[in-house]
C-alpha cells in the first residue's frame, strides 16, 4: 500500500498546553489501584484490580520505559509535547512508579490477604508451618518440584543464564568456597509449568507460594554448601520488535526471528523481595546490567498473577460482583436467518451488555450457507479456542473463498496469532500476514452472498477484537449492516490489503493512515464553525487514549470558539482541560469499573442532526499514521439512539468516574446533595435490558386490524 504524503503540521512549543503521556498512564494505573483500595468494591474484585495494576505495569515497563531507555542510550534529548526529555521522563516515572508499587503492596498485605484469611483462605509462610504440614510440604517438594529444578552457578566462567522476561527465579547467595573470600551467586529458575500456589495437605484453603516452598528446601539443591540467602526475583525485558528488514525475507520468518531476539533483549527492570540484602541485590543488578533506579524492592510476593485462582474460588461467590447475563439482542429466528435480519435493519451490539452471539452466528451461517461465495476478515487478537477461527476454517474446508488478514504484530499475542494463521492456511484459507510497515488494527468482517436479487454484502464493523472471551469484559460496539455503500467500501478496503492498489475514495468509511485523522478534524472543525456562527455546538468522544497533537489543538480551537467538548478517555490523556482561554469548555472523565472501557465513539451535534461514528482507532499518532484503522458511521435511528444513550450515561456517572484536572490529577465525582447515585455500567445494562423487554412485549401482542377485532 502506498504511504500517504506527510502534511506540514504546526509544532509550536507550548508545553503548558499538554500533559506527558507516560505520567498520564501512571495516573490511569493509579485509578485502577484506587479500585483495589476501595472498601465498597467486593473483596475478590479488589484482588483482581490489584493483579491488573501489576500486569499493566509489567507491560508499561517492557514497552514505554524500554523505549525511553533506548532513547537515552541513543543520546536523544528532544522534549515531548509536555517539554520533558527522555531522561527527565524516566526520573519522574521512577519516583511515581516506586510510590505506586508501595501502595499496591500495602493494600495487598494490610487489607486483601488478611480479609481473605478471615474467610479461611490463607497464604502461609513455609517457615511458619507446624511440623506435620512442614513434613508434607517437604515430601511434595521432593516428589513433584525438585526433579524439575536446576541450580545454576554464576561466576567468571558461567554468566547469568538466559532468563525469560517476567519469569520467576530465586537468587541464592552462597558462602565463599574453601580458601576464598568472595561470596558466590547462583540462580534457581521457578518452573513456569507448576502452579504458583501449593495447597497444603489436609487444609482445603491454605496455600504456600511455590517460590517459598523451593526456598525452604534450598539447602537440598546445594548439598555441602553454605546457603546464606535465597530471594525470589523477576526481570522485565524490552519487548518491542525491531522489524527493519532489508533482506526481502518472508514476513512470518522475520517475526519469528524477532520473537527469539526478545528473549535476549535489554533488561529494563529487576524486582526482588524487599528483604534481600544489599550484597545480593548489588551482585544481581551488576550481573544483569540494571541501574539502581530500575531495581524494585517489593514488600511481598512477586507477580500477583499467582493469586488469580483465588478470584475464581466457588466457595467465595459472595465476595465477587454478581454475574450478569448478556442480553439477547436478536431472537432465535433472527439469528438463524441473520442475512434476512440484516436486510431488514442494521444491528448495533454493545458488548458485554449485549451477547457476542450474533457475530458468531454471522460467521457460522456464512460458513454453512451454499449461497455464500466469500468471507473476508481481519484478526488482531482472538481467544484460545476461538469459534471465529473455527467458523472460518469450516468455510474454507467447504470450498468458500476465505481471506483472513492475521496481524502478527499484536503485542504479546504474536506467537498465538502465528499458530492460528497456520491452522487457517491448512484449512484452505488465504492468509495475509499483515501489511509491511503498518499494523492492521481495523475490525471488519465481509460476507459476500448470492441472493435472489443478485450479489449482496453483509458487513460487521467493530471497535474491539473478534474475541468471544474479552467480549464478556471489554465494552465495545459492533455494527452489523447490509448497507450497499458500506459493503462496497468493505470490498475496496480488502482489495487494498490483499492487492496492489492505492486506497480508493470511500463512500461512508474513513481509513487510516490516509483519511481518518482528516475526517475527525473535519467533524471538529464543522462544530467550531457552527459555534462561531452562534449555533449550539457539541463534540463528545469516547476513546482509550488521546495523544495526537493535531486533534488536541483542534479541540482547543473548538473550545475557544464556544463548542462544548466532553471526552471520556479511559487511559492516557495529553490534553489539559480547564485552561483559561484555551480549554475552559472541555471536560475529560475516565471510568474504571468491572468492565474495561474499550469502545471508540465520536458524536457531533451538527446543528441538531446528530451524527455518530465509531472506530477501531484511538486518537494517537500510532493509530492515525502507522496503523490500518477504520471509522464508520452509525446511521439508523435506532442504533444511533442506542449509542447516544450510552454516551449520556457515561458522562452522568457519579460513582466510578474521575474527572481530569488541569494539573494532570483526577478528582472522583460523588453524588451531589439530593442527587441519586448513578453507576454508568449498571445504568447502561438496565437501559438495554428495558429496551429488549419492550421489543419482546411489542412482538407478543397482535395489533388490531379492524374495529371489530
Amino acid at each position: 500500500m502506498k504511504k500517504p504524503g506527510k502534511t506540514a503540521r504546526r509544532r509550536n512549543k507550548e508545553p503548558e498546553f499538554f500533559l506527558n503521556r507516560e505520567l498520564s498512564w501512571l495516573e490511569f494505573n493509579t485509578r485502577v489501584l484506587e479500585e483495589a483500595e476501595d472498601p465498597s468494591v467486593p473483596l475478590l474484585d479488589r484482588l483482581r484490580f490489584a493483579i491488573i495494576v501489576g500486569t499493566n505495569f509489567d507491560e508499561f515497563v517492557m514497552v514505554r520505559i524500554a523505549g525511553l531507555e533506548h532513547a537515552v542510550l541513543e543520546g536523544d534529548t528532544a522534549p515531548d509535547l509536555a517539554g520533558l526529555t527522555p531522561s527527565q521522563q524516566l526520573q519522574q516515572i521512577a519516583e511515581r512508579a516506586h510510590q505506586q508499587v508501595s501502595r499496591l503492596y500495602k493494600v495487598l498485605k494490610e487489607e486483601l490477604l488478611p480479609r481473605l484469611a478471615e474467610r479461611g483462605v490463607r497464604i502461609a509462610a513455609a517457615s511458619e508451618l507446624e511440623a506435620p504440614a512442614r513434613a508434607a510440604l517437604a515430601r511434595h517438594f521432593r516428589d513433584e518440584v525438585a526433579p524439575g529444578l536446576t541450580p545454576l552457578a554464576i561466576d567468571s566462567s558461567r554468566p547469568v543464564p538466559l532468563l525469560a522476561s517476567l519469569s520467576l527465579n530465586i537468587a541464592v547467595l552462597l558462602a565463599p568456597a574453601e580458601g576464598e573470600e568472595e561470596l558466590r551467586l547462583a540462580v534457581v529458575q521457578v518452573p513456569a509449568r507448576l502452579p504458583r500456589l501449593s495447597r497444603l495437605p489436609g487444609e482445603s484453603s491454605s496455600y504456600v507460594l511455590l517460590e517459598d516452598e523451593i526456598r525452604s528446601e534450598m539447602q537440598a539443591l546445594f548439598p555441602g554448601q553454605g546457603v546464606l540467602e535465597a530471594v525470589p526475583f523477576r526481570i522485565a525485558r524490552d519487548s518491542e520488535l525491531d522489524l527493519d528488514d532489508e533482506g526481502g525475507r518472508d514476513y512470518l520468518q522475520v517475526i519469528e526471528e524477532e520473537l527469539k531476539k526478545r528473549r535476549r533483549s535489554l533488561v529494563v527492570r529487576l524486582e526482588v523481595e524487599a528483604g534481600a540484602t544489599d550484597a545480593l541485590v548489588s551482585r544481581l543488578a551488576s550481573r544483569l546490567g540494571v541501574d539502581a533506579a530500575d531495581v524494585y524492592r517489593v514488600p511481598g510476593p512477586l507477580d500477583l498473577r499467582a493469586f488469580l485462582p483465588l478470584c475464581e474460588l466457588p466457595a467465595l461467590e459472595d465476595l465477587r460482583e454478581a454475574p450478569r447475563k448478556a442480553l439477547p439482542v436478536l431472537e432465535t429466528k433472527e439469528r438463524e436467518q441473520i442475512f434476512d435480519t440484516l436486510e431488514a435493519r442494521d444491528v448495533l451490539l454493545f458488548h458485554p451488555y449485549d451477547a457476542f452471539d450474533p457475530v458468531i452466528d454471522l460467521l457460522e451461517r456464512a460458513a454453512a450457507d451454499p449461497d455464500v461465495l466469500a468471507i473476508k476478515q481481519t484478526l488482531y487478537r482472538t481467544s484460545g479456542d476461538s469459534p471465529v477461527v473455527r467458523a472460518l476454517m469450516a468455510a474454507a474446508e467447504q470450498g468458500k473463498q476465505v481471506t483472513v488478514l492475521v496481524e502478527l504484530m499484536a503485542r504479546f499475542d504474536e506467537q498465538s496469532n502465528i499458530r492460528w494463521a497456520r491452522r487457517l492456511e491448512e484449512a484452505g484459507a488465504h492468509v495475509i500476514y499483515g501489511i509491511r510497515g503498518y499494523k492492521t488494527h481495523a475490525k471488519m468482517t465481509l460476507v459476500v452472498r448470492r441472493g435472489r436479487s443478485g450479489i449482496r454484502r453483509y458487513v460487521h464493523l467493530g471497535t474491539g477484537n473478534y474475541n468471544d472471551r474479552t467480549a464478556r469484559v471489554y465494552t465495545d460496539f459492533g455494527l452489523m449492516t447490509a448497507d450497499p455503500a458500506i459493503g462496497e467500501d468493505a470490498s475496496a478496503f480488502f482489495n487494498v490489503l490483499t492487492g496492489y492498489s492505492d486506497p480508493p475514495p470511500m463512500k461512508k468509511l474513513a481509513m487510516a493512515p490516509t483519511r481518518l485523522r482528516e475526517r475527525l478534524l473535519q467533524l471538529i472543525e464543522r462544530e467550531r464553525r457552527r459555534a462561531q456562527g452562534g449555533q449550539p455546538a457539541l463534540v463528545r468522544a469516547k476513546m482509550n487514549a488521546l495523544v495526537d497533537e493535531d486533534l488536541i489543538r483542534a479541540l482547543y480551537e473548538a473550545s475557544k470558539a464556544g463548542v462544548k467538548v466532553q471526552l471520556n478517555v479511559r487511559g492516557v490523556c495529553c490534553l489539559r482541560p480547564g485552561l483559561k482561554g484555551v480549554s475552559e469548555n472541555i471536560e475529560v472523565c475516565s471510568i474504571v469499573d468491572r468492565y474495561l472501557e474499550h469502545a471508540r465513539v465520536i458524536h457531533v451535534h451538527d446543528g441538531g442532526d446528530d451524527e455518530v461514528y465509531m472506530s477501531s482507532a484511538d486518537w494517537m499518532p500510532r493509530n492515525l499514521d502507522r496503523r490500518i484503522e477504520l471509522l464508520f458511521p452509525v446511521e439508523s435511528k435506532e442504533a444511533r439512539q442506542k449509542a447516544l444513550q450510552a454516551l449520556d450515561r457515561l458522562f452522568e456517572d457519579n460513582v466510578k468516574s474521575r474527572w481530569l484536572q488541569s494539573d494532570g490529577s483526577y478528582k472522583r465525582r460523588r453524588p451531589a446533595k439530593g442527587e441519586d447515585a448513578l453507576r454508568a455500567q449498571d445504568a447502561i445494562y438496565q437501559d438495554l435490558q428495558r429496551g429488549v423487554q419492550r421489543t419482546r412485549a411489542a412482538e407478543t401482542f397482535e395489533p388490531l386490524t379492524s374495529p371489530e377485532g
